[in-house]
């Protein structure tokens, strides 16, 4: 294992710590945990957005925190979710009296240690509410989208909700706008080689030189089919075939679309498959209404990308477009 660290068990620690010093403007950690706060919360009357899970998927999520997005970011150890505590003191901090959302990756620990802080906070009076995103197509066959994680969709949900909890909406309309995000949100992605956990100090999981994985989860959990290695158009094309007729999406929409890298994959490779499916969606009558291209949601020095689509209407077009201030997004 080579890797620019200390202590293999102190790499989130160290992590937030350095966060906040590179972006003191944006941010403040709260005191005694791994907790990061947008530097003017709470904000009186406005519906506060948490987000968190486990560390290792940076600048997801500790990284979308700020005005016009995430108001606090829980960390958790590396793949790990966050305790219940630290969500708490999270939910106390951003509380300015409209009441706060949790929206999770839907992973049974997450769901189960945010749910826990929200039964805390309702001992104070403090109104909550809790939206999973569901956007990875491999992880559960259609009709059980309930079942299927959250990936790097994650980021579009978020920016979507912190827009329009920006705008003093009521908890229930911030709901009903991650809701309707998640529903017309398809994410798929394939694995290259596979990530190191510090601690561990191997890799999580084992690829053969010439093999690539479908469906990866961003934890090694396993995909839809293991093959080997393609040219990245027709990787591109298979993971968009895939996402194109799950919603399904069709000719006359409009959509967000995302290339995201794993951790380890260069940026030209992921220009390479942007390419690809500027070209595949434009013969579908597809229009690109705004692009991502980049290290959005990654699993620490994991090789492999992902492709996402949000299909739009004006709403969330609106709120797509409005302005956003966080360490690793921004946008006037």
């Amino acid at each position: 294992m080579k890797k620019l660290i200390n202590d293999p068990l102190k790499v989130t620690d160290e992590m937030v710590e350095g966060l906040v010093a590179a972006f003191p403007g944006l941010v403040r950690k709260l005191n005694g945990s791994n907790v990061i706060v947008r530097r003017d919360a709470p904000i009186k009357g406005k519906v506060g957005i948490i987000a968190g899970g486990g560390s290792g998927h940076e600048p997801f999520w500790l990284g979308y925190t700020g005005k016009g997005f995430v108001d606090a970011t829980v960390v958790g150890a590396i793949f790990s979710s966050p305790t219940p505590q630290p969500v708490y003191e999270a939910t106390k901090a951003v509380d300015g009296g409209a009441g706060v959302i949790y929206i999770l990756g839907n992973y049974s620990g997450d769901k189960m240690n945010f749910g826990m802080a929200a039964e805390m906070a309702k001992a104070e009076g403090i109104v909550s509410d809790m939206c999973q995103v569901t956007d990875d197509v491999a992880s559960a066959p259609k009709g059980s989208e309930d079942r299927r994680r959250g990936i790097a969709g994650n980021i579009l949900v978020l920016k979507m909700v912190g827009a329009k909890a920006e705008e003093m909406a009521t908890l229930e309309e911030v709901k009903s706008v991650a809701q309707k995000s998640n529903a017309n949100l398809r994410t798929m992605g394939v694995a290259l080689a596979p990530c190191t956990v510090p601690a561990a100090g191997k890799p999580h999981f084992v690829l053969g030189e010439d093999e690539m994985e479908m469906g990866m989860g961003i934890h090694g959990e396993p995909g839809i089919a293991r093959m080997s290695i393609k040219s990245a158009d027709e990787v591109t094309d298979m993971l968009t075939q895939r996402i194109l007729e799950d919603l399904p999406f069709e000719a006359g929409d409009e959509v967000a679309a995302m290339v995201n890298g794993l951790g380890a994959t260069p940026l030209l490779e992921l220009l390479i498959m942007f390419r690809k499916l500027s070209r595949i969606l434009h013969d579908s009558k597809i229009e690109i209404h705004r692009s991502f291209v980049g290290n959005y949601s990654t699993s620490l020095d994991m090789a492999g990308a992902s492709i996402t689509l949000l299909r739009l209407n004006e709403e969330l077009k609106h709120l797509l477009d409005a302005p956003a201030s966080t360490p690793y997004f921004y946008q006037r």
